[in-house]
């Protein structure tokens, strides 16, 4: 993967989210994290592509009030099982459901991304999709599963890089998508923002 472009505005990831900032280190980029505090909305007459790029902006705007001359970064990224939308479980009982249901099937996890400069009146909204497969799990399987991972801070109870082995049969699309960032696509837009 290509490292993101060096001559970008101050960078500024609106998220407190372990995850994105370890993903974001990889495109080796200097940036600071602003976390937003700002709730996230669901919404059932939109989609999953929709809210996650809502929230996204919801996030980057937040923070650019405070930041007007950096470029903010808001992500959010929702599990979706047909119309169905899995966020972050209250409970282990939420997250063993959630679990229940995706097992033996192909759901799909979308990050909306928003970049935004307020000083500039410049962004991009944008989100990525990957398909993911779970193997057919047993309830003995779920229960291993949820007492080696934390579920409650991850949207559908499950992170593919932690035990991931254990649920995931295959996927197709960004990886790192799946874990909060799609990088790719990410380096890929960071490209328009660098100054010439």
């Amino acid at each position: 993967m290509r490292a993101a472009p060096k001559d970008l505005p101050p960078l500024i990831l609106a998220s407190a989210s372990p995850r994105r900032k370890d993903l974001l280190r990889q495109l080796r980029l200097d940036f600071k994290v602003v976390p937003a505090d700002v709730a996230e909305i669901h919404h059932e007459q939109m989609t999953a592509r929709e809210l996650s790029q809502v929230n996204a902006y919801r996030k980057a705007r937040t923070v650019a009030k405070k930041f007007p001359d950096a470029l903010v970064l808001g992500a959010d990224t929702l599990v979706y099982l047909e119309t169905a939308l899995f966020g972050k479980p209250a409970t282990l009982e939420e997250a063993f459901g959630m679990l229940e249901r995706l097992q033996g099937r192909t759901h799909q996890v979308v990050t909306g991304i928003c970049l935004l400069h307020l000083r500039n009146h410049r962004q991009a909204l944008f989100a990525e999709s990957t398909a993911v497969t779970f193997h057919a799990l047993d309830d003995v399987r779920i229960r291993q599963y949820l007492s080696s991972v934390n579920p409650l801070d991850k949207a559908g109870a499950y992170a593919i890089q932690e035990e991931g082995e254990m649920i995931v049969e295959k996927i197709v699309g960004s990886y790192t998508n799946v874990v909060g960032l799609p990088l790719e696509r990410l380096a890929a837009e960071l490209e328009s923002w660098a100054t010439t």
